[in-house]
This record gives structure tokens, sequence and C-alpha cells, in this order.
């Protein structure tokens, strides 16, 4: 009677961890999507800024919306999760385009801001959780998916930049909520949680 109890309770008990996990990773993958996002906008704004010029001159001078410095930042940082952003062409197909990997002003370090972000979500979401394993650690850290991958699917939305007859400028939506909204948080986090697990040991 007292063993059926005993289980009963930790399972309660196992359930309450998860989802105070669910919670905190909903938080802290949301926080970790937002200030990635800020780091590139503080980091590139000026240099998008100076690349959108020439387009926007033209956009202006014929009466067509110009593209925001915020949106060409998001394109961006879905760059920097190995994320192409479509472009259409005036001729044939659309191509995909990687700002980060074309560019030669090394924005390669650009490529590190998701992960150790999401690596230290991980950490806190494992230490919330009360991680005291490895293997618990990574469940819990994974979780940051909860928060990162919704936002990583509308951002895909919002950084839409639409261009003439029904074609637009934007990540690639299965690859930004695949990669970038479900890989990446679940990976790091896990590798986060990982770590703050083997530490309670």
């Amino acid at each position: 009677m007292s063993s059926t109890a005993s289980g009963g309770s930790s399972a309660t008990g196992a359930e309450r961890s998860l989802g105070r996990g669910a919670v905190v990773g909903a938080v802290a993958g949301a926080v970790s999507y937002v200030l990635g996002y800020l780091v590139v906008y503080v980091t590139q704004s000026g240099r998008v800024e100076e690349g959108l010029s020439g387009i926007n001159f033209f956009a202006d001078l014929f009466g067509g919306d110009t593209i925001s410095v915020w949106r060409g930042v998001g394109w961006v940082f879905y760059n920097a999760h190995f994320v192409d952003v479509n472009v259409p062409s005036l001729i044939g197909a659309a191509r995909s385009v990687n700002f980060v990997a074309q560019s030669d002003a090394g924005l390669t370090f650009l490529y590190a801001v998701p992960p150790l972000l999401l690596v230290v979500a991980g950490v806190g979401i494992a230490r919330a959780a009360g991680a005291a394993t490895p293997v618990d650690g990574a469940q819990s850290g994974a979780l940051a998916v909860v928060g990162y991958l919704p936002l990583a699917v509308i951002g895909a939305f919002l950084f839409r930049y639409a261009v003439g007859d029904g074609g637009s400028v934007a990540p690639t939506l299965v690859t930004a909520a695949l990669l970038a909204g479900l890989v990446y948080p679940v990976v790091f986090g896990a590798v986060g949680g990982a770590a703050a697990g083997a530490a309670a040991e």
C-alpha cells in the first residue's frame, strides 16, 4: 500500500517537474529567440541599412514599398540558423541566399549566436526543473523548443517582403520551422540541460 502511494507521489512529482520545465522552456525559448534577433540587430543593422539603400532608392523612386531595416535584419538572423532567404528573380525561378555565408565582412560569428543563447536557456530550464542527471537535464533543456518554435514560424512570415506579382523575399518556411524552430532549440537546449544535469550530480 505504501509503495503504491510512494509511486503515485513520485509520478506526481515528475509531472509537476515536467510542467514547470515546459513553462520555463516556453519563456526561455522565446527569450533566446528575441535576444538572438536583438544581437543581430545591434551588430548588423547599420550594414543591413547600407546594403538596402540602393534597392530602397529605386523602390521609392518608382513608388514601391521600401524594405525596413528590421526586416532585413530578420533575414540575416535566419541565415545565422543556416536558413536561406528566397529571393525572386526577374528571369526564372527564385534563388536561395544566405547573406552571412556570402558576406566577406567576417560575419561567421553570427552562426554562434543562436546555439550559445539556446545552450544558456537549456541550463536555466534544467536548473528550474531540478534536473539531477545529464539525461533529465537534456530532456528538460530540449523544452526550449516550446517557446522557440512558434516564434521561428511567426518570424518567417513577419520578415516577409512582398515583391511584384505574388513573389516575396522571405526565409524558407519549411527550413525556418524544422531547422531554426525545431532542431536548434531541441539540440542546443538539450546540450545546455545535460551540462546542468551533470553539474548537479
